[in-house]
């Protein structure tokens, strides 16, 4: 049933579609359930239940983001909660097929919505005092007007399919470096510097090599880049890979790969590099679009890329501006 059925029928789609009533609404309407997408397991300790969209839309009620789980001798760890009280509630279901064991822990690895919006269902399965970890500035966005306005955002995408989502934000605050074990798994918190937001943080299970990598590199689209870096993005991939070793790379958006920050980095120096070269020789911002649309690691991968026609040009204008700061 989509969300507005079920509004409808109450005789309150039009309302809530058009005032400020949808918030208050939140509070004793909820949007329809989400199907289940089974859990897959992809290293001893690690499942992932996977979206296959990358962006929100009616039809997939937000489920856009990979929610993973870590099942522990002590309890499950999740990493990335949905971005919906339903796919929380989704979440937990495939969680419950995999194992009997509570969740113990929930990790957010940066404050876009579509990350932690879930918080909401696994606080009211297994109570206010569960463990939510994040960086400190995850936190702070997530808690000030940002949590708010990403709830309002997922509404407004999704056509009120996650309405009675609330804002749960993380109350366990993580640095890079620090190591949590749970039972028989060690968890290593991992933070470079700007990537894709000020505060990505990766996670390691250590003893699968394999890290969630959030949003830092995605499988087949492009990661927002409003407040990220380019530059910084080269930088993180470096330093993580240094503290880390290989790895299996799962990331937020798309399938994981050992070789993920190899072909998305490249995908990354394809948009980059021409902008930088561009403004170094004084070319406009339109001589270094047609740059990296020409480029091969670039113009290899534009067919297939979720979003690539509708938002190129955006990265190509956030690198031609960040360029023109470094080089000045």
């Amino acid at each position: 049933m989509a969300a507005g059925g079920g509004l409808a029928g109450l005789g309150l789609a039009g309302v809530v579609g058009q005032s400020g009533w949808a918030q208050q609404l939140g509070d004793f309407i909820a949007g329809p359930p989400v199907g289940d997408i089974p859990a897959r397991q992809l290293s001893p300790h690690v499942w992932m239940v996977f979206a296959q969209d990358g962006f929100p839309t009616p039809q997939n009620q937000g489920m856009m983001a990979n929610v993973l789980f870590v099942v522990t001798s002590v309890g499950v760890v999740v990493i990335d909660s949905g971005g919906s009280l339903q796919i929380g509630q989704m979440a937990i279901r495939m969680i419950r097929k995999v194992t009997a064991q509570p969740v113990v822990a929930v990790f957010n690895t940066h404050y876009h919505g579509d990350h932690w919006l879930g918080n909401h269902a696994f606080a009211a399965e297994y109570g206010p005092k569960l463990p939510i970890y994040a960086l400190r500035e995850t936190r702070e966005r997530i808690q000030g007007a940002e949590g708010n306005l990403w709830r309002s955002l997922m509404e407004r995408w999704t056509n009120q399919a996650t309405l009675g989502t609330q804002v749960v934000p993380p109350n366990q605050t993580v640095q890079s470096g620090q190591t949590l074990q749970f039972g028989d798994v060690s968890l290593v918190m991992h933070h470079f510097g700007i990537c894709h937001t000020p505060s990505d943080l990766c996670v390691q299970v250590v003893q699968d090599r394999l890290t969630a990598v959030g949003d830092i590199a995605m499988t087949n689209r492009i990661a927002n880049m409003d407040e990220g870096s380019f530059a910084g993005t080269f930088k993180y991939y470096q330093a993580l890979q240094a503290a880390t070793g290989p790895q299996m790379w799962v990331p937020g958006h798309g399938e994981g790969a050992s070789d993920l920050l190899q072909t998305y980095g490249a995908f990354m120096a394809g948009i980059w590099e021409p902008c930088l070269k561009a403004v170094n020789d004084g070319a406009p911002e339109s001589a270094a679009k047609a740059a990296v649309l020409a480029d091969p690691r670039v113009r290899s991968r534009a067919a297939a890329m979720q979003g690539f026609e509708s938002n190129i040009g955006k990265y190509v204008s956030l690198a031609y501006l960040e360029a023109e700061k470094v080089a000045f």
